[in-house]
């Protein structure tokens, strides 16, 4: 959950005043006797300090730094190296073809580590990583957060008690400006002009019903805002049978973290922002609640899944307690990636298969942890912070170096 202050500035201004008085005895009579005429000091100001430049934000890895990290065979991966392989093996017809936008890899690049995950042996996976792959670390401190595959209560048709519509991409839903070209999410409205397309509190109010896009119905409308959060889920049907949805598009507005918003009201104390304090909070306060929850006006559509899944950003499924999304200019998309935080239990060995839409900027990841109750509980409460090692193919943490000028790369 998943998951920004203006600077300001203060001028100071002093002023001098000077107010002279001399008052001299005579030996004989007492007179006053009136001060030189003096030219007082010019007033000052101590000059506001200079506004530094902003400072460019790195556009992908390459920018941002990248050095060397620990050798492979020191790192503690053994639990998690067999699921990682697993992973990292869907990912290898993609990773190949895919273009590298964090300017680390090229697909080449994976050709010989892809090969041998083909038939290596699970057992001997942690033997695998340290065969192929050396580790780099992109500057600035790694931050966790985790998501997970939900299970809400719904029905492919409307019924008594399921009345929250599931809506598919709506044909009206355009990613250019037909006017322009350029590119952004909206629609044609009645003038004839391109503007934004409808946001969370227009979809609620009915701008979409009457015109078949529902694929499904919710039993509860804080259980699908969260599955929305999640991009993908399952519905437990009425009749005991499971219908999976997944992400299909969004309709480009924003996306607003409703945790973030209640602490910073003072709503929930601090610490108290895990999804389940802040399901708690809605339940408690329905008005208010539905008022946070719009405030999120991101809103996602969906289309059924009925193959493997869920799927992640690649289009392959993603494996629980195996995948992180990942920002793909930071993190090659398919990288193996080694989390070292203060939660334990996202330790070791993960590959970045999905992205996210709060998921942005150098070493910012979300462990996947698949469905059920305890997937929920932990992702829920996932926020963990402390170092991440992406795992390269060997050398190609040298040509980077060299590229940059930086020479041969050393291990710390």
């Amino acid at each position: 959950m998943t998951n920004d202050s203006p600077a300001l500035r203060h001028r100071r201004f002093h002023q001098v005043f000077i107010v002279a008085a001399m008052t001299l005895l005579s030996a004989c009579v007492p007179q006053i006797v009136p001060p030189p005429a003096t030219t007082p000091p010019p007033k000052t100001s101590t000059p506001p300090a200079p506004t530094p430049p902003p400072q460019a934000v790195p556009h992908n890895a390459v920018a941002a730094g990248v050095r060397p990290g620990p050798p492979i065979a020191t790192l503690p991966i053994a639990a998690t190296a067999a699921n990682a392989l697993t992973a990292f093996r869907i990912s290898c017809p993609s990773v190949q073809k895919r273009t590298d936008a964090s300017g680390l890899t090229t697909g080449a690049d994976w050709g010989p580590a892809c090969a041998a995950a083909a038939t290596w042996p699970l057992n001997d996976a942690a033997r695998f990583f340290a065969t192929y792959f050396e580790t780099a670390e992109v500057t600035g401190p790694a931050h966790a957060t985790g998501y997970y595959e939900p299970e809400i209560r719904g029905s492919r048709t409307r019924m008594p008690g399921y009345e929250v519509p599931i809506y598919r991409v709506p044909p009206d839903l355009l990613e250019t400006n037909p006017l322009t070209g350029e590119k952004g999410r909206g629609r044609i409205d009645e003038n004839g002009q391109f503007v934004l397309y409808y946001d969370r509190a227009q979809i609620e109010d009915g701008a979409l019903a009457n015109k078949g896009l529902e694929i499904g119905w919710a039993a509860d409308p804080i259980e699908l805002f969260f599955l929305q959060i999640q991009g993908s889920g399952r519905l437990l049907l009425p009749d005991g049978g499971v219908m999976r949805i997944g992400y299909a598009n969004q309709n480009g507005r924003e996306y607003v973290a409703i945790g973030r918003i209640m602490r910073d009201r003072g709503i929930l104390e601090t610490g108290g922002t895990s999804m389940q304090h802040i399901v708690a909070w809605l339940r408690a306060n329905p008005e208010e609640g539905r008022a946070i929850m719009r405030e999120n006006k991101s809103y996602i559509f969906f289309r059924e899944l009925t193959g493997p899944g869920p799927l992640g950003a690649m289009g392959l499924p993603v494996t629980p307690r195996g995948t992180v999304a990942a920002d793909p200019k930071f993190v090659p998309l398919g990288a193996p990636v080694y989390l070292l935080i203060d939660r334990p239990e996202a330790n070791g060995l993960w590959v970045a298969q999905d992205t996210g839409g709060a998921i942005k900027g150098a070493n910012r990841f979300d462990t996947f942890w698949g469905a059920g109750a305890e997937a929920e509980r932990i992702a829920g409460g996932m926020s963990g912070r402390g170092k991440a090692h992406i795992l390269l193919p060997k050398g190609v943490l040298a040509r980077i170096m060299a590229s940059a000028g930086a020479g041969t790369p050393t291990q710390p």
